[in-house]
């Protein structure tokens, strides 16, 4: 069977637009990470997020679909018009039948939604946009995609939290192994107006920091809670054969292995089950545990889910086995948009034998066996990266990428 390869990739994140300006600023360790900006949040427990401020929406998002799109619809239809290019695929020359897109989102279009619900609130339905029935919607992304670039194959929308972001990836996988041509897949999110902030707060897992620097500490012995954020990424995925033959100007990697697994009731007594998603994922890629070169971790900045991805990767791959990584800590968790964002971390990494660090945490705490890169990106012979992702609920997913 032939490989699935990505053969174009963008990023939108809080500390660049684009995969160069991105990739920069994560191996420089920037920062995307400050206080909220766009509304007074002094009277919030949690102050922090991710926000991507120089997103030009007039410049890349067509006029007559500004008002009826979410902020993270705007996004989506800027990076898959970039990941598109970067690719290089002429999709008008292709049959769209053959053509897909597998988007994750769970969190819909809050922004859009809060602005509806305020003016039904204040005004009465009569006020209320008619978009609104369809801009709130997890889906709209796909769909929003889709009608812009005639992409009327098989596809789909995958809503699994964080998880959710690999799920779409695996998905599309699947697709272009059953012949479809192009499938553009990955996730973005904008989870950060009033409404949905809050809506996080509630959660419980939110850092209450007092600083950027330390507001969002992955595997560190002060790990407190995540900092939200917004953006993502979407990836190109095609057979190796056909992208050969049609010329692609570049091949970041394939897509080796994918797993999934879910957690058992906290009140089973039975443990977590990310272990599984990855052996899942070595063994779909034909690979052993040492034959993985990097790990790109979930990274959730809790004690407990930190503690337990700490000791499922030295059960799988030995006590400081493995270079660990969560560039993720420069930008925030994005939800669905993370674990894509991660995946297109690691094939750049692949792509240029460097580790990118986890910035902010000082030390892994004590009792995590990880040999976490820390400080600095790391020069390494790459030619696979492991990527995880967890979401709320009780969601693992596991991706094998080779070089």
């Amino acid at each position: 069977m032939s490989a699935v390869v990505v053969t174009g990739l963008a990023v939108a994140a809080p500390n660049g637009l684009g995969a160069a300006n991105y990739w920069k600023a994560v191996l420089a360790g920037t920062l995307g990470i400050d206080r909220v900006s766009r509304y007074d949040v002094s009277g919030y427990p949690s102050r922090f997020a991710g926000e991507i401020l120089d997103f030009d929406v007039a410049a890349h998002v067509p006029g007559r679909l500004i008002p009826q799109t979410d902020p993270v619809t705007k996004l989506a239809i800027a990076v898959a018009d970039w990941a598109i290019a970067d690719a290089g695929v002429e999709l008008s020359a292709l049959d769209s039948g053959t053509l897909g897109v597998t988007t994750s989102n769970a969190s819909g279009g809050f922004d859009f939604t809060q602005r509806e619900v305020q003016k039904l609130w204040t005004l009465g339905p009569d006020h209320v946009s008619a978009y609104q029935c369809f801009a709130w919607f997890y889906a709209v992304n796909t769909g929003q995609i889709s009608i812009r670039n005639d992409l009327r194959g098989a596809g789909g929308s995958i809503v699994a939290d964080q998880a959710g972001g690999l799920d779409a990836i695996g998905h599309a996988r699947r697709l272009i192994r059953r012949g479809q041509r192009v499938s553009v897949a990955g996730g973005l999110e904008a989870p950060l107006n009033p409404y949905a902030f809050v809506s996080q707060i509630a959660h419980g897992g939110l850092s209450r920091a007092g600083s950027a620097e330390r507001a969002y500490l992955p595997f560190d012995a002060e790990a407190a809670g995540y900092v939200p954020g917004e953006g993502g990424a979407l990836l190109i995925l095609e057979d190796a054969e056909a992208a050969a033959e049609r010329g692609a100007p570049q091949i970041y990697g394939s897509i080796a292995g994918y797993g999934s697994s879910f957690d058992p009731h906290p009140d089973s007594g039975r443990g977590p089950t990310l272990g599984r998603a990855v052996r899942t994922a070595l063994a779909d890629a034909e690979l052993e545990p040492g034959e993985i070169d990097v790990v790109f971790a979930d990274a959730a900045g809790l004690p407990g889910p930190d503690a337990a991805e700490a000791a499922t990767l030295a059960e799988v791959f030995g006590p400081h086995g493995v270079p660990v990584t969560a560039p993720k800590s420069t930008v925030g968790r994005l939800i669905a948009g993370g674990p894509p964002l991660d995946v297109a971390t690691a094939l750049l990494a692949l792509r240029d034998q460097v580790i990118p660090p986890t910035v902010g945490t000082r030390a892994p705490a004590p009792g995590y066996a990880l040999d976490l890169v820390l400080g600095a990106p790391r020069s390494a012979p790459l030619r696979t990266a492991l990527v995880l992702a967890r979401g709320f609920g009780g969601f693992n997913s596991a991706l094998v990428l080779r070089r």
